[in-house]
């Protein structure tokens, strides 16, 4: 299968999506779309992993590419669609999908900087993609915005501080994750360097740079769920 990532900055690359990619023997590539701006790529992809950032779906002025991304990410969405590829997005990549489905994205709640539970909501009985996702599962959270549901999509996770967490469409084939399974021990550090003026902010959901990276932290677990939900989608497109 062949992977096609967008990745927004350099700190928030694919980690173990990258690891899962070479475990399968997939093929994959990344776009750098901070740094190729707006020659994205074709559309020879089986599956299209759309990474996070700190820019929001509206900052067209500040990062003009974004115009030419969102209309990519449409026309990823509606080949997905009809069937014959798939779409993750990441943070970012999740509101950017969500946006181009008609849905909105807004500040959320509260921002969420940390290792926190997200849990499965009654609907995800009926979710495809992310069926193997457990009842109840610590996620390392990034992200000061929320998107909303699409039409027709499945809500499959909530947190206490941000109700949308994921969803799923078209048989999933289409997923948004407001988390992060990817970041892994290795990764992590680079995120939290790169994003340390976030961590000043005041928030009764924003942990310091020792809780971020803890010893303890899941990562093990988190990327044994990742793994299962891009097994499952890869399958929804063979």
């Amino acid at each position: 299968m062949r992977i096609r990532v967008l990745q927004h900055v350099p700190h928030e690359g694919p980690a173990a999506i990258a690891e899962w990619a070479h475990a399968r023997g997939h093929e994959m590539a990344i776009t750098h779309v901070d740094i190729d701006g707006m020659t994205l790529p074709d559309e020879s992809y089986d599956m299209l992993v759309i990474l996070g950032g700190p820019m929001g779906v509206a900052d067209d002025e500040a990062y003009p590419w974004l115009t030419a991304e969102k209309r990519f990410v449409a026309q990823a969405v509606e080949r997905a669609r009809e069937g014959s590829s798939a779409v993750v997005g990441v943070c970012l990549g999740a509101q950017l999908i969500a946006h181009v489905s008609g849905a909105s994205v807004a500040r959320s709640p509260e921002i969420e900087i940390g290792w926190y539970p997200v849990r499965r909501t009654p609907e995800a009985a009926e979710a495809v993609a992310l069926a193997g996702v457990p009842e109840e599962l610590t996620v390392l959270h990034w992200h000061g915005d929320m998107f909303g549901i699409p039409r027709g999509a499945i809500r499959c996770l909530s947190s206490e501080a941000c109700p949308n967490q994921a969803f799923e469409l078209a048989d999933g084939r289409i997923v948004g994750l407001q988390f992060h399974l990817e970041q892994t021990s290795a990764s992590l550090p680079e995120m939290v360097a790169g994003n340390a003026d976030e961590l000043a902010m005041c928030g009764a959901y924003i942990q310091n740079r020792r809780q971020l990276l803890r010893a303890d932290a899941p990562h093990v677990e988190c990327a044994s769920t990742l793994y299962a939900v891009l097994d499952a989608i890869g399958r929804s497109v063979r």
